[in-house]
C-alpha cells in the first residue's frame, strides 16, 4: 500500500473513532426468547439516523432496524424494532421470538452520512441455544414462609415435562403432569406453557436450604436456596421521656397550685363560719321560747308572798301577800288585812309591805 492509500484509509476511519459507540458484551439468549440490547453514543450525534444490522463485516451488514423507518418502531409490527432517547443518548433494539438460526453477529450503528467519514459501530454476538436458565441464580426466603424460582426454557421444550429437584438427591425430583403442574402441601411448580416454569417452595424449614436445580429434556439449570431463621419476638420496652422544665413556668405553676389551696380553704372557712352562725342563732331561738314560761313562773311567785305572824292566843298565822306593784290603792283591793292588833302598813318610801305587831 502506498503512503497515499494509508493515509487516505487512516482519514476514512478516523472521525469513526471519535463518535463512539459502546454496547453490552456478547449475549446467549434461549430459543424463543426475547433480547434487548442498549447502544450508546455521543452527544453531538442526537439527531443522526440510528440502526441495527446482522453481518460479520460491518460494510456488509444486512439493516433489520432503522430510526427513520415507521415499521421498525415500538409501535411496529416488526420482529425487531429499535426506539431512541436522545435525552439520554442511547438507542434500544428488540429481538423477539429468537430461532437457533438468528445466532450471529450484529451491530449497533449511528449514520454520519459523509463520503470521507464512515460510520461509528459497535458489535455484538448474539448466541441462540437450547435449554433452560434462571431469572436469578440464588433467591432467599424467610423460615415459614415462601419463595419462587422462574426457570425459562427454549422452545423445543415447550411439550416437555419440567422436573425440580434437590441438587445430590435424584429421588427428590417433583416432575408437572400433563397439565404443566404439580402441587402439594410445600411445593407448587406451574408451567405456562410458552416459555417459563415457575417454582413455589412453600412453609420453608431451615433444613429446606441447598441447592436445586429445574430441568427440561437434558438440560438443567442450578439456582441456591437460602432460608434465615423467623424472628425472635422480644418484650416491648417502654421509653419514658423526661422533659426539663422551665424554671419560671415551674414557679408559675407552683404558684397556681398555692392559689387553688388557699381558694379551697377560703370556701372552707367560709362554710365553717356560717354553720357556727346557724348553730348559734338556732341556739338563741330556742332560748327565747324558754324564757317567757320562766318569766311567767317567776312572776307568779313573786305575787304570792307567804309571811308567817304571830296571831291571837299564840297561834302562828300565814299571812300570804300579792305583790301589786300598781301602788297602794290596790291594797284594799288584793290584799286581805287581818282586823286586831295586827296592822299592815304600807312604806311608800321603800315600796315595801311592812307587818307589825301591835299589843
Amino acid at each position: 500500500m502506498t503512503p497515499l492509500l494509508f493515509f487516505v484509509f487512516l482519514l476514512h476511519q478516523l472521525p469513526g473513532s471519535l463518535c463512539t459507540v459502546t454496547t453490552v458484551r456478547d449475549l446467549t439468549v434461549l430459543e424463543g426468547q426475547s433480547v434487548t440490547v442498549p447502544c450508546h453514543y455521543n452527544p453531538q450525534y442526537t439527531h443522526n439516523v440510528k440502526y441495527w444490522c446482522q453481518g460479520s463485516m460491518r460494510e456488509f451488514c444486512s439493516s433489520l432496524a432503522r430510526t427513520d423507518d415507521l415499521e421498525s418502531t415500538p409501535v411496529g409490527k416488526g420482529r425487531v424494532t429499535i426506539a431512541d432517547d436522545p435525552a439520554q443518548y442511547v438507542f434500544a433494539v428488540t429481538m423477539r421470538d429468537l430461532k437457533e438460526a438468528d445466532s450471529s453477529w450484529y451491530w449497533c450503528g449511528v449514520e454520519v452520512g459523509s463520503m470521507w467519514n464512515v460510520d461509528s459501530t459497535a458489535s455484538v454476538y448474539i448466541n441462540v441455544i437450547h435449554g433452560m436458565s434462571v431469572e436469578t441464580s440464588m433467591v432467599s426466603g424467610e423460615e415459614g414462609g415462601s419463595v419462587s424460582v422462574k426457570c425459562l426454557y427454549s422452545e423445543r421444550y415447550r411439550e416437555s415435562e419440567k422436573r425440580w429437584c434437590r441438587s445430590g438427591h435424584v429421588s427428590s425430583c417433583k416432575v408437572t403432569d400433563f397439565n404443566g403442574t404439580f402441587s402439594s402441601r410445600s411445593l407448587l411448580i406451574s408451567d405456562d406453557k410458552k416459555d417459563t416454569v415457575t417454582v413455589t417452595m412453600k412453609n420453608l424449614e431451615m433444613r429446606d436450604a441447598g441447592w436445586y436445580w429445574c430441568g427440561a429434556g437434558q438440560h438443567q439449570a442450578t439456582v441456591q436456596v437460602l432460608v434465615t431463621p423467623r424472628p425472635t419476638t422480644t418484650p416491648s420496652v417502654t421509653t419514658v421521656r423526661l422533659t426539663t422544665q422551665n424554671p419560671s413556668a415551674v414557679k408559675a405553676q407552683d404558684s397556681k397550685s398555692n392559689m387553688s389551696w388557699k381558694t379551697v380553704l377560703t370556701g372552707c372557712g367560709a362554710l365553717l363560719f356560717l354553720l357556727i352562725t346557724v348553730l348559734v342563732l338556732r341556739r338563741i331561738r330556742e332560748q327565747c321560747k324558754k324564757e317567757p314560761k320562766i318569766r311567767g313562773v317567776d312572776e307568779t311567785m313573786a305575787k304570792l308572798m307567804v309571811c308567817p305572824v304571830n296571831g291571837r292566843d299564840g297561834e302562828n298565822t300565814s299571812l300570804i301577800f300579792l305583790n301589786n306593784l300598781a301602788g297602794p290603792d290596790a291594797l284594799s283591793k288584793n290584799t286581805w288585812v287581818p282586823k286586831g292588833p295586827e296592822k299592815m302598813r304600807w312604806e311608800e318610801d321603800s315600796g315595801r309591805n311592812t307587818v307589825d305587831n301591835v299589843y
